[in-house]
C-alpha cells in the first residue's frame, strides 16, 4: 500500500481556513523590486545572489552542446532572475508548449477548489460523473478517490486511451481498474484530465478560466492558452502554453509556499502536500532514470538533492530547489530529459553559495555575451 509522507495527510477541511488568511502580509522577500517591468520578476547579478557568472556560463555552454535541442533557460535565486537566455528563434515573449508540466497547474486548481470547499481529495471519483459511470462499476473503480488521480495511483494496468470521438470522462471510467487504487503508481495523463473535469464540474469553469483570477493574473501571466478536449474541458494533463518567465514565477510561488506580493494565493498546506512524497514510484516503468524514482506528490516529481519539479515531454522543466532557494525553468525539444537534470546537478548545484560573491564584471560580461548569442544549431 502506498502511503503519503508523515504529516502531509492533513485534515483537508483545515485548508479552507486558509481562505481567511488571503491578503495576510508577508516578508519583504515576497515583494516586487523596483526597476523591472510590471509583473516581471526582479533582475540581479549572479554574484549578488551567491552564484558565479562563470559557473552559469559553463552550464549554458554544456546544455547547448549536450541537449538536442535547448530552447530556453532561466535561473532564479532568492527571488531574483540572475540568468536568462533563449536559443534563437525562441524568444522571451513566445509562449512554449508545456506538455505534462501542465499537470502541476491542474493539481494547483484542485488545491484551490479544495480550499474553497468545493471538493475533498477523499471524494470518490464516481461522485462527480454519475451519468458517465459503468452500469455496474467494479469495487476498485468505486474505491478510486481524487487523491488517487493526483498521485497517479488509480489502479489501472495501462493508461486509458482517449480518442477524438470519445467522451473522455466516460472512456476513463470504462477502463478496467486492475489494482486497488492507491497501491500502484503508473504514469497516467488521463487521470489528470479527470482532475480538470472535476474542477469543471464543481466550479462551472474550465481550469484555465478558473485559474485566471486566482493564479495567472496575480502572477502577471497574460492570456494563457490551454487546449481542450472534444467536450470543451481543459485537457489538464498537457496543452498549456506559457512563457519561460511564467514557468519561473510558478516555481517561485511554490518555493514561497504559495505567497506572492503580500497575498496567500495557494494554501501553504496544499503546497507542502503537493510537493511531498505521497507515493513511491521506483518500481514503475518510468522509474528507470535516477530522477524518476524518487517519489511522486500531487502532480509533482521528487528529485535527488532535495529538489522537486513539474516536467513535460521533450524537456520542459520547472525545478524548485528549496535548500538553495532557487528555481530553474527550462524549455527544450529533446529525447533525453535525464541528461538535462544531470547537467543541472553537475554544473549549477555546486555553484550555489550561502553568501554573496565579489563582483566579477569580466565573467558577467562573458555570461551576458553567451546568453545573447544563443541559437538553435549553434555552438551553445
Amino acid at each position: 500500500m502506498l502511503t503519503g509522507s508523515v504529516g502531509t495527510r492533513i485534515a483537508w477541511s483545515f485548508i479552507a481556513l486558509s481562505l481567511a488568511l488571503m491578503g495576510t502580509s508577508v516578508s519583504a522577500a515576497d515583494e516586487p523590486v523596483s526597476g523591472t517591468a510590471p509583473g516581471a520578476l526582479p533582475r540581479s547579478s549572479p554574484e549578488s545572489q551567491g552564484i558565479s557568472s562563470g559557473k552559469i556560463r559553463e552550464f549554458v555552454e554544456a546544455a547547448g552542446q549536450n541537449v538536442n535541442t535547448m530552447h530556453s533557460f532561466m535561473l532564479v535565486r532568492h527571488g531574483n532572475v540572475v540568468a536568462e537566455g533563449w536559443w534563437s528563434p525562441e524568444s522571451a515573449e513566445q509562449p512554449h508548449i508545456l506538455w505534462s508540466l501542465s499537470k502541476s497547474f491542474t493539481s494547483t486548481a484542485i488545491g484551490l477548489a479544495v480550499a474553497e470547499g468545493k471538493l475533498s481529495i477523499d471524494d470518490p471519483v464516481l461522485k462527480f460523473f454519475p451519468d458517465d459511470a459503468p452500469a455496474e462499476p467494479s469495487e476498485n473503480l468505486t474505491a478510486m478517490q481524487v487523491r488517487d488521480l493526483l498521485t497517479m495511483s488509480t489502479g489501472h494496468r495501462a493508461e486509458p486511451k482517449l480518442g477524438k470521438d470519445d467522451v473522455w470522462t466516460k472512456k476513463f471510467l470504462a477502463e478496467p481498474v486492475a489494482y486497488k487504487p492507491g497501491s500502484t503508481f503508473l504514469y497516467n495523463t488521463p487521470a489528470t484530465y479527470m482532475q480538470s473535469a472535476i474542477v469543471h464540474k464543481v466550479t462551472g469553469q474550465t481550469v484555465v478560466d478558473y485559474l485566471t483570477p486566482r493564479l495567472f493574473e496575480p502572477l502577471g501571466i497574460e492570456k494563457p492558452k490551454w487546449d481542450s478536449s472534444p467536450q470543451g474541458i481543459s485537457i489538464g494533463g498537457y496543452g498549456l502554453y506559457l512563457r519561460t518567465e511564467d514557468i519561473a514565477k510558478f516555481g517561485q510561488l511554490y518555493l514561497q509556499k504559495g505567497k506572492w506580493q503580500g497575498r496567500q494565493l495557494v494554501p501553504s498546506e496544499w503546497i507542502v502536500a503537493a510537493t511531498s512524497r505521497q507515493v513511491e514510484n521506483d518500481k514503475a516503468p518510468s522509474g528507470g532514470n535516477p530522477d524518476w524514482r524518487e517519489g511522486y506528490g500531487f502532480q509533482f516529481w521528487q528529485c535527488r538533492h532535495g529538489a522537486y519539479r513539474g516536467d513535460g515531454r521533450d524537456g520542459q522543466f520547472c525545478i524548485v530547489l528549496p535548500k538553495q532557494d532557487a528555481v530553474i525553468a527550462i524549455t527544450a525539444k529533446t529525447g533525453n530529459m535525464q541528461r538535462q537534470l544531470d547537467l543541472v546537478w553537475e554544473y549549477l548545484l555546486p555553484a550555489f553559495q550561502d553568501q554573496t560573491l565579489p563582483d566579477n564584471e569580466a565573467e558577467l560580461a562573458k555570461l551576458q555575451e553567451t546568453l545573447a548569442g544563443l541559437k538553435v544549431g549553434g555552438s551553445n
